[in-house]
């Protein structure tokens, strides 16, 4: 299976997911599970089916977590380069299409969060930057439609 390149902090932030899930998530359940279960006649019990639903949903992302866990190795923003776009690097593109600029930072798909300019270098515009140097131009067809972006400098990440 191929490694998933995190920060410290997203690392830790799955940790953080994983403890929450066995720690709380999962105890609710089954104590709701066993108070349905007390009711009677689990055939028709509609609470325990639920529940158990539940369980099954929340065992499969926990299952999830860990799977991505064992596979993170952990990158250092001390290391990164600048001297071309690459994972945790901070881009300032212009988008040459909507003639706006914009600053996106690189990562892996489990860190993305486009609100905070966090994208997937797995993303069709993550792709099209990931390997460009600063005065590179590049097109990159999205869903909406094809972009040009210039890419106006390269940062290290915060």
């Amino acid at each position: 299976m191929k490694p998933v390149y995190l920060t410290r902090e997203g690392m830790q932030r799955l940790e953080q997911d994983v403890k929450h899930i066995k720690e709380v998530k999962r105890p609710e359940i089954i104590k709701r599970i066993a108070h349905a279960r007390s009711m009677g006649d689990l055939a028709e019990n509609a609470e325990y089916h639920a529940a158990k639903d539940e369980l099954v949903r929340l065992e499969r992302k926990l299952y999830k977590l860990e799977s991505t866990l064992s596979l993170v190795r952990v990158v250092d923003k001390n290391d990164i380069q600048t001297d071309q776009v690459r994972l945790l690097t901070r881009v300032i593109v212009r988008n040459e299409t909507r003639n706006i600029e914009k600053e996106y930072i690189l990562v892996s798909p489990e860190e993305a969060d486009h609100l905070q300019g966090k994208i997937s270098l797995h993303s069709p515009v993550g792709l099209g930057l990931m390997g460009k140097q600063i005065g590179d131009t590049v097109e990159v067809e999205t869903p909406a439609g094809i972009l040009k972006f210039t890419i106006k400098a390269i940062l290290p990440p915060l």
